[in-house]
């Protein structure tokens, strides 16, 4: 999936698509004193493109990371940790040479990056920025925090939703239940996730590699597939 963005400041969007987009950005301004917002996804699962943007800024400064392979959506995801850059006119460039000049120009003097993990399963990265330089104390770190981790969760939940992965077939031997309920369990203690979210992530894998919910369940009780270690980049093929 190649990258973009599909922000809510136009593009013939109809309302109830913009809609839909604003209930990812909303908390984070209602809850933050931060000038805009954006959502997107990072990595081969769902693609790197924005999915939702407050603004016309916000959804530049993404597309700008995604062109340049730089900036704190790129950090935040990779360290698996916030991103804070107070003021951006006096950080060190050398961190993002190309990328920070370019915000700078877009009028920004404060940047946030707050990665979405489901356990440690890399969904993408929530961005904020200030207009002027800004300082999120305690407090509103940890509320972008649990923010970004509740977006993460609708994103994927909702994605599985729209790519049709609820309808992937699971049930083509009377064994096949008990398979994808045991998978989960394993995914479960795989990733330190709710049940809920270990089954959505056995979902998007079979999505992702055009197969069954079961196939990809037996991978997991056989010991050939352990998504903590997908997630280092690390594929178990024994």
């Amino acid at each position: 999936m190649g990258h973009g963005s599909r922000g809510d400041d136009g593009g013939g969007e109809g309302a109830s698509g913009a809609e839909r987009r604003a209930e990812y950005w909303r908390p984070f301004m209602a809850a933050l004193p931060v000038s805009g917002t954006s959502v997107s996804t990072i990595g081969e699962l769902f693609g790197t493109e924005t999915v939702a943007a407050s603004d016309s800024i916000a959804a530049r400064l993404d597309e700008l990371q995604f062109d340049l392979g730089e900036g704190p959506c790129w950090d935040a995801v990779r360290l698996r940790r916030p991103v804070l850059e107070p003021d951006l006119r006096a950080a060190a460039a050398a961190s993002w040479p190309a990328f920070s000049p370019a915000a700078l120009d877009a009028g920004v003097g404060a940047l946030f990056a707050f990665p979405m993990l489901i356990g440690r399963l890399r969904i993408g990265a929530v961005d904020l920025y200030s207009r002027e330089p800004l300082v999120l104390d305690q407090a509103d770190t940890r509320e972008a925090s649990r923010l970004a981790d509740e977006a993460g969760r609708r994103l994927l939940h909702r994605a599985l939703t729209a790519l049709g992965a609820d309808d992937l077939p699971e049930d083509r031997n009377p064994f096949s239940r008990r398979a994808v309920h045991q998978a989960t369990g394993m995914v479960l203690a795989q990733l330190d996730v709710s049940a809920d979210d270990a089954r959505s992530v056995i979902q998007a894998h079979a999505y992702a590699t055009n197969r069954s919910m079961m196939e990809v369940s037996r991978e997991v009780l056989e010991g050939r597939l352990d998504f903590s270690a997908l997630d280092r980049g690390e594929e178990q093929d024994r």
